[in-house]
């Protein structure tokens, strides 16, 4: 088995994803029935109806991209007859990604996995006041140029390598005038841009410490099932399919790296060569590119791709 599923993270979210899928297919359908139901809100009108505002924020955009991983999931084992027990060398996400992925193995029930990602969201906005923290992104420097620039740009506050993306991209996180001094410092060590994310909190750093503080006890109240192919953990960049390992490593991937790069390339040398993207959006896509030569990456979003899916999986055995 040489086909990896991988599951996107957020950022990829657009109004009006999945819905195509669950016009299509009652499969699609149910998957976000159950997530509505789980959360006890009708998240999917904010999916399919916005306003994009709303579907930014946080607490309902990590459930949301879930939602629609899972319901592509769902369509492409009913049409396409894909298999992650037998078609799957590894499973992965990109941080919340990583739950979706969790969930698409068998190791969480879908609703066990949206009210955890609710729960990771609130955390997570709320672990930082609003304006005190700051994500950048260092476009054109290798990863350990980037913690170099974080490390000279932190000064006694936060500033840390949060995603290690492949392809000359890293994202820095931290105490906002620590991330603004890394963008200066950045660009006198030759980084081609260097520029502040709009996003709501500083995730994957320390900051984030009462964040995974929650997590931890929200996930000791819920099941893990032994995935049914092996997680490429995020801070690890290595496989893992123990269910006590796996809450660990999900704890630490709050505060921790994201590491992609080494992810991905970690699959590709165990003989992936096939990555499918199941969700919204074509950004794990196009840095598997970046990252394995000769990989071939499918991103998997609506009904046009399923026989893509089909063929790269039959392609990839």
């Amino acid at each position: 088995m040489t086909a990896a599923f991988t599951f996107p993270g957020q950022g990829s979210q657009t109004v009006g994803m999945g819905k195509a899928l669950a016009d299509a297919f009652p499969a699609a359908r149910a998957v976000f029935d159950e997530v509505d139901a789980a959360l006890g809100q009708k998240l999917t009108a904010i999916i399919w109806d916005g306003p994009a505002e709303t579907l930014q924020l946080t607490e309902n955009a990590q459930p949301a991209l879930m939602a629609v991983s899972l319901a592509t999931l769902r369509v492409l084992e009913t049409e396409a007859g894909i298999d992650i027990a037998r078609d799957a060398a590894f499973v992965a996400g990109h941080s919340l990604g990583e739950y979706s992925a969790l969930a698409a193995a068998g190791s969480f029930s879908i609703s066990d996995t949206a009210k955890l990602l609710r729960t990771r969201g609130l955390a997570m906005q709320k672990a930082v006041p609003v304006g005190v923290g700051a994500m950048a992104a260092l476009l054109g420097l290798d990863y350990e140029a980037a913690v170099a620039v974080a490390e000279e740009a932190a000064q006694n506050e936060v500033c840390q390598a949060a995603n290690d993306n492949g392809g000359g991209q890293v994202v820095v996180s931290g105490d906002k005038a620590a991330v603004e001094r890394a963008l200066e410092i950045a660009k006198t060590k030759g980084a081609k841009r260097a520029m502040l994310l709009p996003v709501s909190a500083p995730f994957h750093c320390r900051l984030m410490q009462p964040a995974a503080d929650a997590m931890a006890q929200a996930l000791a109240g819920v099941t893990i099932n032994k995935p049914k192919a092996p997680l490429v953990s995020n801070v690890l960049a290595s496989a893992i399919t123990d269910p006590d390992e796996i809450r660990k490593r999900l704890v630490e991937q709050v505060t921790g790296t994201v590491r992609w790069r080494e992810s991905v390339a970690y699959m590709a040398s165990n003989g992936v060569t096939h990555f499918l993207e199941i969700g919204a959006g074509k950004v794990l896509s196009g840095l598997v590119k970046r990252i394995a030569d000769g990989a071939v990456g499918v991103s998997v979003g609506g009904p046009g791709d399923i026989e893509a899916a089909k063929a790269a999986v039959a392609a990839s055995k």
